[in-house]
């Protein structure tokens, strides 16, 4: 069990909320069977942004302005979002999940998302795009496009690729649509459209729910 778990009181009351009305993990794999497969790698984890401050907006009018970590020009994270993005971080880490890669939207509250899960060194691509800023990179085909092939590349052996996007990308990349931090799980299946298989949805509170019950067993 890792250090943060131990010693974080606030962590297991946050735990124990999400607890409280905690679902099973949803779609073809579930529980341990979604953790083993995890652990064995081959998988891509598409995770949504987590929690937002929604009374404020995005204001892009050029390329590059999505990067900004200024509330007054784009929609950040909220305290709430960050703390769900620790504690989704340190439950993956608790289940023993192998992870190679991070790779992340360039919008500040993506990559906030995915180094707050300290699960690596995180990525920032123009391949990952929210589709109300397509325009900038050819287009919300195009970027359906290049989001799908990196979630169809194949993570290096006993890894897995965890990749940080907005949800309306997620629907139109993957078919599946989860709230804010809900992760869709592909596992690449090369000749199969669009190169990948879904094979889980998991919202914030399954990954907990499964650290908890499971942990390193």
């Amino acid at each position: 069990m890792v250090d943060f778990w131990r010693k974080s009181s606030g962590f297991w009351l946050f735990v124990g909320i999400f607890l409280a009305a905690a679902p099973a993990a949803r779609a073809d794999l579930s529980g341990q069977a979604l953790v083993q497969a995890l652990r064995q790698g081959g998988h891509a984890v598409y995770f949504r942004h987590s929690a937002t401050d929604w009374a404020q907006e995005d204001h892009v009018s050029m390329a590059g302005d999505w990067t900004s970590c200024d509330g007054a020009k784009m929609r950040q994270l909220s305290d709430a979002g960050r703390e769900t993005a620790r504690a989704v971080g340190a439950a993956l880490r608790a289940l023993a999940i192998p992870v190679g890669k991070v790779i992340s939207s360039q919008y500040c509250r993506c990559v906030e998302t995915a180094r707050l899960l300290g699960l690596g060194e995180v990525e920032a691509t123009t391949d990952i795009m929210n589709l109300r800023s397509a325009e900038y990179v050819g287009g919300s085909a195009a970027a359906t496009a290049r989001a799908q092939a990196v979630l169809a590349t194949p993570p290096k052996t006993g890894t897995n690729t965890v990749v940080v996007g907005h949800g309306n990308l997620m629907s139109s990349a993957t078919g599946k649509y989860t709230g804010e931090a809900g992760a869709v799980v592909v596992r690449p299946a090369p000749g199969a459209a669009p190169g990948f298989t879904v094979v889980a949805v998991v919202e914030p509170k399954d990954w907990i729910a499964l650290a908890a019950e499971i942990g390193g067993r």
